[in-house]
């Protein structure tokens, strides 16, 4: 047994990003395991920390170390490889080991088992009898009502006795005490899943899906461990390839993760999943009580699940032995993380599926084009799905112009056309999505008379409304800082209808059931669904008819499957088409193209009616047709042009302080420094900054960037490893934050 732990206390700061020796005292070395919770001595005050590694040596005087008080009582234990995909993590994006430790342990500390009692006599009936009579001499009702309750029936579940019959517990634990009843205690686990109803499930899979499954078999049978990116159009099948090959991993004894990008996409995903492998599957998210989850923890632990999905977080659920990472809807932004350290779960995925021989497989009818790119270029396995299940059509989607509409003197959310259709579709007895593109409110001026939208001139992003009312204010570029009044009439044609679009899903709403009367109309948006239930509730409301019309933001357009949707309507497409982001286009054809998937599903074909100040802009031509290729060639173009990911990688560094000064401050010394060795190392690098931050002040915060661009992801690891050690080493820094985002995903 061992002597030392090696410890990182919990302390989130950089210059105590390292291990620290401490003794095991004699009581705790046959206990103490590495990924232990512990409590240690830390100066002049106790801390908590985790145990990295064990071992008999130590580089310090023996004297000087002090020993480790007890093992943190109630805490989670992570796995020895999880601690070593914690390390991989602080590497590859920053922050501190404890920072990291702390993200790839998702449930935090041990909660109680729930525990099912039922109670019955101990006593023969006889003996019970007499007792009773004896309880109702003495009026004791309670324990006369209880008893003769037991005579009836031969067991009484704990919270009947406590509910219906009025007992106390106090009454029930005497009589136990006594001998004349016998409390029988089952500990269960808190189950999500274990309310729903298992269907059955017919295996049909057609031939495109068939020659998907046999790729990836074919190879994770002789051995080989891929990354693949499965680009299959919207209702081409990818979930039924997905737990064909779950099924096959599974059955080698494996278990497998299936990551999904919103906790909307749960119900409808474990709906399916549950038909299929039964109580073998579980979710795991944010919403779940913390019993809950530390139950699906322990769960997946113990091997009593095989399957886990949910959002990012679920990326690390402690399988011992697992098979195959999915991750649904690959393309979302969802899978970055804001909080440090900044990951994203795609490449965190692939780390993990290295370090213990699993494959990866990443899903979306609208790839990310960061892992088209690296499907092009080999890196991934790329295999294609170009046919929706049953040979059904991709719906018929129609570009409206609403500079058109403007001139026609229809200044309604809803165009002409799509109140056509819908009103076309309350007829015939089928259902409409609406989805309002809210991405990017803060976001972007235009003239709704011609569709222009001010941009910077030096950056060829749209610039961003901040301050003042509609004829007040200033616009801001994000990225180099450049500064114009906001105009009051349009620079292009002279128009006074130049402003920032405003809508939302309530008005919307309000608009729909004004302009429908007769309609049953449900909205679903952060606002509806604040409630464990409330996704479940909407979708299955929606999905057996009980609206007309669904109106929401992005979280409905993504993965649901309803067959009687036959109508989909983007109200406005350019809500995220000119924030001030790079990934702009992208997102919109995203967006575009899976709110176009979720028509025409069942037996009927769908439409689908994008509304648009700019039916010209590549990422809407290329959406209308849903021509993602034709998208890609272009959107890459640019990126390269610009230096952007993924043809080159992004490095952001923020500089946080109270004082602007010391942040400005911060930002500077760290350009210059980088300049020095990015020049003494020839690196081919553009650094550009210092400049405010997208929002440059919160909470009494100020924020200033630096933006660092190269082509080698590598190089970007070893700027931030000398950025950490400079600002160790320099006072400047002992009021500034710093933080790394590489290749960041939802604007900076």
């Amino acid at each position: 047994m061992s002597k030392y732990a090696r410890i990182i206390v919990d302390i989130s700061q950089e210059k105590l990003d390292k291990t620290f020796d401490y003794r095991i005292p004699e009581h705790l070395r046959a206990q103490l395991a590495v990924g232990m919770q512990v409590t240690v001595p830390f100066g002049n005050r106790r801390m908590t920390g985790y145990v990295i590694e064990l071992t008999d040596e130590t580089d310090f005087d023996e004297e000087k170390i002090k020993d480790i008080f007890h093992i943190t009582k109630n805490s989670v234990p992570l796995e020895s490889h999880l601690i070593a995909l914690a390390a991989w993590m602080r590497k590859n994006y920053g922050g501190t080991m404890n920072h990291a430790l702390k993200t790839v342990l998702p449930v935090k500390q041990k909660k109680k088992m729930e525990e099912h009692k039922r109670v019955r006599l101990a006593v023969h009936p006889v003996e019970a009898k007499n007792l009773l009579a004896e309880f109702v001499r003495k009026h004791s009702t309670a324990r006369a009502r209880l008893l003769e309750a037991l005579l009836e029936v031969e067991e009484l579940d704990w919270a009947v006795i406590t509910g219906k019959l009025a007992v106390s517990s106090s009454v029930i634990r005497a009589l136990e005490e006594q001998g004349v009843l016998k409390v029988i205690r089952e500990t269960q686990y808190r189950n999500p899943v274990g309310h729903l109803s298992r269907k059955d499930y017919v295996r049909q899979l057609n031939e495109e899906q068939q020659r998907v499954v046999d790729t990836f078999l074919s190879d994770y049978e002789s051995g080989e461990r891929k990354t693949y990116l499965l680009k299959g159009v919207t209702g081409s099948g990818k979930t039924e390839v997905y737990m064909e090959l779950i099924a096959h991993i599974v059955a080698q004894g494996k278990q497998a993760i299936v990551l999904i990008p919103e906790i909307a996409l749960t119900y409808q995903t474990v709906m399916r999943f549950y038909n299929r492998f039964g109580d073998r599957v579980s979710v795991l998210n944010s919403r779940m009580t913390a019993g809950e989850r530390y139950d699906q923890f322990l769960r997946a632990k113990n091997g009593e699940i095989d399957i886990i999905i949910g959002p990012r977080s679920a990326l690390f659920t402690p399988f011992l032995n697992l098979g195959l990472i999915i991750i649904d809807e690959e393309h979302e932004a969802s899978y970055k993380s804001e909080n440090v350290p900044r990951y994203h779960a795609r490449e965190t995925a692939i780390a993990r599926a290295a370090m213990l021989g699993a494959a990866v497989v990443l899903g979306s009818a609208t790839p990310s084009v960061d892992s088209f790119y690296k499907a092009k270029s080999g890196e991934y396995c790329l295999l294609t799905m170009e046919k929706r299940v049953k040979e059904q059509p991709l719906p018929e989607c129609e570009v409206i112009d609403l500079r058109e509409e403007l001139r026609l003197g229809n200044r309604s959310i809803l165009s002409g056309r799509l109140t056509e259709l819908m009103e076309q579709r309350l007829r015939d007895g089928q259902q409409t999505m609406l989805f309002l593109n809210r991405r990017g409110m803060s976001g972007f001026v235009s003239c709704r008379a011609c569709g222009y939208v001010i941009k910077c001139p030096h950056c060829d992003v749209s610039l961003s409304q901040h301050g003042g009312g509609e004829a007040s204010g200033r616009m801001v570029c994000h990225y180099c800082g450049c500064e114009m009044p906001r105009p009051k009439t349009c620079p292009s044609c002279g128009s006074k209808y130049i402003s920032g679009f405003k809508a939302g899903t309530e008005k919307v709403e309000q608009i729909v059931k004004q302009r429908f009367p007769q309609a049953r109309v449900l909205r679903m948006d952060t606002d509806t669904t604040r409630n464990r239930e409330s996704y479940e509730q909407i979708l299955s409301a929606f999905a057996n008819h009980e609206a007309d019309i669904l109106v929401g933001t992005q979280m409905i357009v993504k993965g649901h499957d309803f067959p009687d949707v036959t109508l989909v309507g983007v109200l406005a497409a350019d809500l995220s088409l000119y924030v001030s982001d790079y990934h702009a286009p992208e997102r919109t054809f995203q967006l575009l193209v899976q709110a176009a998937g979720r028509a025409g599903r069942g037996r009927l074909p769908g439409e689908v009616v994008i509304q648009t100040y700019d039916p010209e802009h590549y990422a809407i031509v290329a959406a209308k047709s849903q021509d993602y290729e034709a998208f890609y060639e272009q959107e890459i173009e640019y990126r390269a042009l610009m230096y952007y990911p993924p043809v080159w990688n992004l490095l952001v560094i923020l500089c946080a302080s109270r004082s602007e000064a010391d942040a400005a401050e911060g930002a500077r010394l760290l350009k210059r420094r980088v300049d020095q060795w990015s020049q003494g190392a020839g690196l081919l690098m553009q650094v550009i900054g210092p400049a405010d931050a997208a929002v440059a002040k919160v909470n009494d915060i100020y924020k200033k960037v630096l933006y660092l661009k190269t082509q080698d992801y590598a190089d970007l690891v070893k700027i931030k490893d000398e950025a950490e050690k400079f600002i160790r080493e320099n006072r400047a820094y002992k009021d500034v934050a710093v933080q790394f985002d590489f290749n960041p995903v939802n604007g900076f």
